[in-house]
């Protein structure tokens, strides 16, 4: 029996793109669907222990009726809204203007691309110590100049109006080099000729903005929007070192409310759910930032 096909080439080289990347196919799906296949069936279930064993039992209307009685979950809900509605707005905005600021440099474009990047190469755990000295009611930096204003200190973090905005300001300070990186590298890759053309035209700045630039921004828009909506979606390190959630609920966001189920009041069964619509709602984001990419790609 022949091990060539009728093209010539042996049975080994026609395989070849198949068997060469079963380990890394191997390997991705044991370390993505087997525990996502865990979660899921962990989240119509209820899970105890006692004497050192688990034991499963499957109550899915139970676990999706505590939806229904979570006290936390509504204010968590809004709160998490609030924070990505308000936190990724001000850094696309932050970010784009940044973006055609530096592009528009003669020179220094590197050293200002340092400079702007730094936030963002800081862990998370230094960005919360630091900001919650710089909030701090007796000796904080903001209250210090408030005091040289004139002006009374404010309790940044103990306050249940301001304690949410203050991590947005937190949020918005660590994540605006992001948006900036992906919006300069567009802004970068902007076809001269079409620029040039239009100056040659007489198209003044804000034309140009509006009718060249944006548009062909827009898909370099939508990508970092979406990532930084899904990574805002998900936030936890700044809510947990800076107000742990409170006072009462009033900054506690999704992930720290999955933490708390999780952990605190260990009903892993409850807490998978909230994990699988966390889930459902990130690829959801997704394949919207995807069809509008594709959209205006196509545009």
């Amino acid at each position: 029996m022949s091990l060539r096909d009728p093209r010539g080439d042996g049975v080994f080289s026609a395989t070849f793109k198949y068997w060469s990347v079963a380990p890394a196919v191997l390997v991705l799906a044991a370390l993505t669907v087997l525990p996502a296949l865990a979660l899921l069936r962990m989240s119509v279930s209820t899970i105890t222990f006692s004497e050192g064993h688990e034991h499963w039992a499957l109550t899915p209307a139970r676990n999706f009726a505590a939806l229904f009685t979570d006290p936390g979950l509504a204010a968590t809900v809004v709160n998490t809204l609030l924070f990505v509605i308000v936190a990724v707005a001000i850094e696309m905005v932050v970010g784009l203007a940044l973006a055609l600021l530096v592009g528009g440099l003669a020179r220094g474009k590197g050293l200002m691309r340092t400079l702007l990047i730094v936030p963002i190469l800081v862990p998370p755990v230094a960005i919360g110590n630091m900001f919650k000295l710089m909030y701090n009611y007796d000796f904080g930096l903001f209250n210090q100049i408030l005091g040289a204003l004139g002006l009374p200190a404010v309790s940044w973090l103990g306050s249940t109006s301001l304690a949410l905005w203050s991590i947005v300001l937190v949020d918005v300070w660590h994540w605006v080099p992001f948006v900036f990186l992906i919006l300069f590298a567009a802004v970068e890759a902007l076809p001269i000729d079409v620029m040039e053309a239009a100056h040659v035209d007489g198209a003044n700045r804000w034309q140009m903005l509006r009718r060249i630039k944006l548009p062909l921004l827009m898909p370099a828009i939508v990508v970092a929007l979406v990532f930084r909506a899904i990574l805002a979606f998900k936030a936890f390190d700044e809510v947990y070192l800076l107000t742990g959630g409170g006072p009462g609920t009033s900054s506690e966001l999704v992930s720290l409310h999955l933490y708390r189920v999780f952990f605190e009041q260990n009903q892993l069964g409850y807490g998978a759910l909230l994990s699988v619509l966390t889930i459902v709602v990130v690829l959801s984001m997704l394949a919207a930032g995807r069809r509008v990419v594709v959209g205006a790609g196509a545009a």
